[in-house]
């Protein structure tokens, strides 16, 4: 008769995650080698997922020097490294669990993340956020449209129909933007595009046609003038501009 360890699991698999899928795990789990004691037989996806990792954080599982995908089940006394995105090795000749980079990338924001949304689409990025949202609605709106997901909520990434989504790590919104930037690999070609207030586009409109929706400084000052295609608001370049051209080319620097 099989003799049970303490925990009333019968097998094992130690486990090694690397780099900063360390993240998710207590400093005490960190860069070392874990047990992990289970039963029956689980995907390696739902064995991860267990230890806090989301599948959505990970490039590339190897079990017994070889690649697998997240259908594989485990088995008692396998050694498996987990491994996040690569940015400069070429891992294509293995199993790469990440979808293809999406061309044009699209993201959708949690409700905590108002001001990441505002900053994002001075940018020029397309970012869906509400306040309102609940967790099944962003899940929904991802799949749909073909958006990242951007949360600090890992659970929210544990949905299986998730492709592409991403924790932040930093609870600041400017650090977050640096996040985001590098992680995506983004440029940013096209700011002060879109509407803060509602992400949509931004076209020009001739000033004569919206004079009397402007202050009379505004009419005075200024004459090049954009309208939001969405919610209808109407934008120009004013005193504040050269300081928001610095904030976007500063983020155009770090990335290089």
């Amino acid at each position: 008769m099989r003799k049970k360890r303490n925990n009333n699991k019968p097998f094992t698999a130690m486990f090694r995650f690397y780099e900063e899928l360390n993240d998710f795990l207590p400093e005490e789990k960190r860069k070392i080698t874990l047990h992990y004691n289970f039963d029956g037989n689980p995907s390696i996806k739902d064995a991860i997922e267990a230890q806090g990792i989301p599948h959505t954080e990970i490039d590339l599982i190897i079990v017994n020097e070889k690649s697998v995908g997240f259908e594989y089940h485990l088995k008692n006394g396998d050694h498996v490294g987990v491994y996040p995105m690569f940015e400069s090795i070429d891992i294509s000749p293995l199993v790469k669990l990440g979808e293809y980079p999406l061309r044009t990338p699209k993201f959708i924001l949690d409700v905590h993340l108002g001001k990441l949304a505002r900053l994002m689409r001075l940018c020029g990025f397309d970012t869906l956020y509400r306040n309102d949202y609940d967790d099944p609605e962003i899940i929904e709106l991802s799949v749909s449209q073909k958006r990242i997901i951007l949360t600090r909520d890992r659970a929210l990434l544990h949905a299986r129909i998730i492709t592409h989504g991403y924790c932040l790590r930093s609870t600041n919104a400017f650090e977050q933007l640096s996040e985001v930037i590098r992680r995506f690999d983004l440029n940013i070609i096209a700011p002060f595009s879109r509407c803060l207030s509602c992400n949509g586009t931004l076209d020009p409109v001739d000033k004569a046609s919206i004079s009397d929706q402007l202050e009379s400084k505004t009419k005075m000052y200024y004459d090049r003038f954009f309208r939001c295609k969405g919610c209808g608001r109407i934008f120009w370049k004013g005193s504040h501009f050269e300081k928001l051209e610095s904030f976007v080319n500063r983020y155009r620097v770090s990335k290089r």
